[in-house]
């Protein structure tokens, strides 16, 4: 199943997380927000649809992540990771459907209990060179 994910970065080195819903799968865990990708729908634009949807924001994609599989037994994923900042015009991001949103250091996440998926995220955040396009304030 295709998924994608934002790891949306504020200008100052913070990215966001949110905290899942506890009746949701993997309920209370933090994640970068997104979501699935819809029959026919290209990842760039399900993230756009996903992060208005979740954080009634608009991204700005900056640079892309190596894609990969991650196996949570009773599906496997395809994550499809994007670096994004938010577009000039962009309201701040507010929690719709998370429980919480935290703006944090990257070295910081390891104090939080992340989904799963979201590890190899972080692997590949942290090892990605950093985009060369001038940072949103």
């Amino acid at each position: 199943m295709p998924v994608v994910c934002a790891v949306l970065e504020d200008g100052t080195g913070r990215i966001l997380i949110a905290q899942r819903p506890a009746d949701k799968h993997l309920g209370l865990l933090w994640e970068f927000p997104g979501g699935k990708v819809e029959p026919g729908e290209a990842p760039a634009a399900a993230l756009f649809r996903e992060l208005t949807e979740e954080l009634g924001c608009t991204p700005v994609i900056t640079r892309t992540l190596e894609p990969f599989l991650h196996d949570y037994t009773r599906v496997v994923i395809e994550m499809f990771p994007f670096v994004c900042h938010l577009a000039p015009d962009s309201p701040a991001p507010a929690a719709l459907e998370h429980v919480e949103l935290r703006w944090v250091l990257p070295k910081e996440l390891t104090a939080f209990a992340l989904a799963p998926a979201d590890w190899p995220v972080v692997a590949r955040y942290r090892s990605a060179p950093p985009a060369t396009c001038a940072s949103h304030q």
